[in-house]
């Protein structure tokens, strides 16, 4: 991972000691990428395979991929290098120190793209309160943040914390692949992760949410019972095995 040029690594105990990583908050554009385009994060890339997909597509913005895991990203960081994506970057770090690397109003764009709906705790939900109040931290007003997950779970978690907290919705499908087309909707096809392929292969649908961050305010999350998803109890495989039965 050191070998990559557009490759930044920085833990908690790092930012805690002091890193260089962290003096990026504010320079992204002027640093790294040598430009001024609109900043796109994508949280939790994992292989990376979606944030070289959005660079590809769109020469004119500048994306970076984050995640905790090092051995997966490189797929991604590799990509970049190998294609010449002078519009991509990677950065290896939890995502709960966003505010550490970014400055405010430095971010214009999120995509969360298929992640652990984490049942058990809210606050590790990406698209928890929690969360949300770190991303109105580095986040232009009005930046947009897209949700696309497998899981009715954080699907319908989501959509009650929207609710909850009356941000403006752009856009909420159950089912992407079978809505309408419109603008909103279309980016959001146009690029499938590793694991969504895997998810619609396996017969499932896809769950996409599209909202707007309103002003910097306190949040609340919402006082509901959600069902669980059962099949991820059981392993992810489980309801591909209940209907072949």
């Amino acid at each position: 991972m050191n070998t990559f040029e557009r490759v930044f690594q920085c833990g908690f105990h790092d930012v805690q000691t002091g890193s260089p990583v962290t003096g990026l908050a504010g320079h992204w554009n002027e640093q790294v990428f040598h430009n001024n385009f609109p900043i796109t994060l994508e949280l939790g890339c994992g292989h990376g395979d979606y944030t070289v997909g959005l660079a590809r597509q769109n020469q004119q913005r500048d994306f970076i991929g984050i995640d905790i895991k090092g051995a997966r990203m490189w797929n991604g960081a590799k990509q970049a290098e190998e294609n010449s994506l002078i519009n991509t970057a990677f950065l290896r770090t939890q995502i709960e120190l966003l505010p550490h690397f970014f400055a405010p109003d430095e971010v214009d764009e999120i995509w969360i793209t298929f992640p652990d709906p984490q049942m058990k705790k809210a606050t590790k939900r990406l698209t928890s309160t929690y969360f949300m109040q770190r991303y109105q931290q580095v986040m232009r007003s009005e930046g947009v943040i897209h949700l696309k997950t497998d899981s009715p779970f954080l699907y319908a978690y989501t959509r009650a914390m929207l609710q909850e907290n009356n941000y403006t919705v752009l856009a909420d499908t159950d089912n992407l692949y079978s809505a309408a087309d419109s603008p909103v909707l279309d980016k959001a096809k146009s690029l499938q992760t590793h694991y969504e392929k895997q998810w619609l292969d396996r017969g499932m649908t896809i769950k996409y949410l599209c909202w707007q961050l309103q002003s910097k305010t306190v949040l609340h999350e919402p006082d509901i019972e959600i069902e669980k998803d059962t099949y991820r109890s059981y392993g992810r495989d489980y309801q591909t095995k209940n209907q072949k039965q």
